[in-house]
């Protein structure tokens, strides 16, 4: 064999290496991706969980405020019926986050419901599964922005061509409720 043949060999099986490596990192990232939200999913189905508690107690101290309750509760339906993209997902997660919104802003006008323990145990479930959601929607833009730099960049575009691979979408959802925003209840005794 030639030098200039033994040179073409071990360039294309440099190139072809290098492929099959590119293309397994690409089924890789795609597993991180889904696992992560699975996370988030779990922890979205956990808040699911959460609401109807909490509406049933806020309507046991403001049975009046139908509207807010029933924004609330058509907004859970719709979110848990939502199975499509990570953009349409989160479109029903901000409907439904702007629901809770509301419906903390009218526990506010109930000094009876804040003080509640059962209130405020769910409200902390909240925050702490608020908490749980925002960490694993970092981590899965986190492994998106990853992906979707390989699916850009000059070679692995080729390779996600070829595997058709395409852009994973980002999941961008506002916070419900946090830590600062739960109602502290305390006794003044020094007052007199």
């Amino acid at each position: 064999m030639s030098p200039l043949t033994i040179v073409a060999f071990v360039l294309i099986a440099f190139v072809l290496i290098a492929s099959f490596l590119s293309f397994n990192r690409f089924v890789s990232q795609h597993q991180l991706i889904e696992n992560a939200w699975s996370n988030i999913d779990t922890e979205l189905r956990r808040r699911y969980d959460l609401i109807p508690n909490l509406v049933s107690t806020v309507q046991g101290y403001a049975s009046h405020e139908r509207e807010a309750l029933t924004g609330v509760i058509e907004a859970r339906a719709k979110a848990l019926a939502n199975h499509g993209s990570a953009t349409e997902q989160a479109a029903s997660e901000n409907v439904l986050v702007g629901g809770l919104r509301n419906l903390f802003a009218v526990s506010e006008s109930y000094p009876d419901l804040k003080a509640s323990t059962h209130f405020l145990d769910l409200q902390r479930q909240l925050v702490m599964t608020e908490d749980r959601i925002q960490a694993n929607r970092r981590i899965y833009n986190g492994n998106v922005r990853s992906y979707n730099r390989r699916v850009e960049s000059i070679p692995s575009n080729l390779i996600a061509l070829f595997g058709r691979y395409e852009r994973a979408e980002y999941f961008e959802v506002d916070e419900a409720l946090r830590s600062d925003d739960i109602v502290s209840v305390g006794f003044d005794v020094s007052a007199n």
